[in-house]
């Protein structure tokens, strides 16, 4: 486990838990959005999200930050592959098979866990392992070709900050878990708040 952001005062923040991916594979998911997604802004970092708090007060971090060491813990391995692009009204996504359904128990998991402690509420659509690639204001009506991008392990899980500015959401990791085994540590700047 590893701690990448700090966290100061007492205000809100726009908070995120999500599967981290692997350096090649942002590369790839880059280098191949250049060449096929020709309309909209393209994504530049890539997750699975898992669950999307949106703004809570800072005094709720610690917690949510058990919710995903507790919810990791147990994890069996896992990989995810793109199997279609698709769009929603906002966004186009590669959507990621998930055979053997271990990212969906860690979800489940995981919102659960945020609902016990009165942060998140649950949709009532199943959760869809997928990857925002795109984000639009009228949908393109693109049908990209898959990439060249076989099945891949995330290499962690993560609670993220959503920054929102003028260009777009920008993401800044607060803690990162493998997802093997229990973490055995915690950050100071993110406890302290500094």
């Amino acid at each position: 486990m590893k701690g990448a952001g700090t966290v100061e005062g007492d205000d809100r923040l726009r908070i995120f838990l999500a599967l981290e991916l692997p350096d090649e594979v942002e590369a790839t998911l880059r280098e191949w959005g250049q060449r096929h997604l020709v309309s909209g802004r393209r994504v530049d970092t890539f997750h699975a999200t898992l669950a999307f708090l949106g703004s809570q007060p800072r005094s709720e971090l610690p917690a949510i930050l058990g919710v995903l060491r507790a919810s990791i813990v147990g994890t069996a391995p896992f990989v995810l592959a793109p199997v279609r692009y698709r769009e929603t009204r906002s966004v186009g996504m590669l959507v990621l098979e998930d055979e053997s359904g271990e990212a969906t128990r860690l979800a489940t998991r995981v919102q659960g866990g945020l609902e016990r402690l009165g942060v998140y509420r649950r949709e009532s659509r199943p959760w869809l392992p997928h990857v925002t690639v795109l984000r639009f204001r009228e949908r393109p009506g693109l049908s990209p070709p898959l990439p060249e991008l076989g099945p891949f392990a995330p290499s962690g899980a993560a609670a993220f900050l959503s920054h929102l500015r003028p260009t777009g959401a920008q993401y800044e990791v607060i803690e990162s878990c493998p997802l093997e085994g229990r973490p055995n540590e915690r950050p100071a700047d993110v406890e302290s708040g500094g």
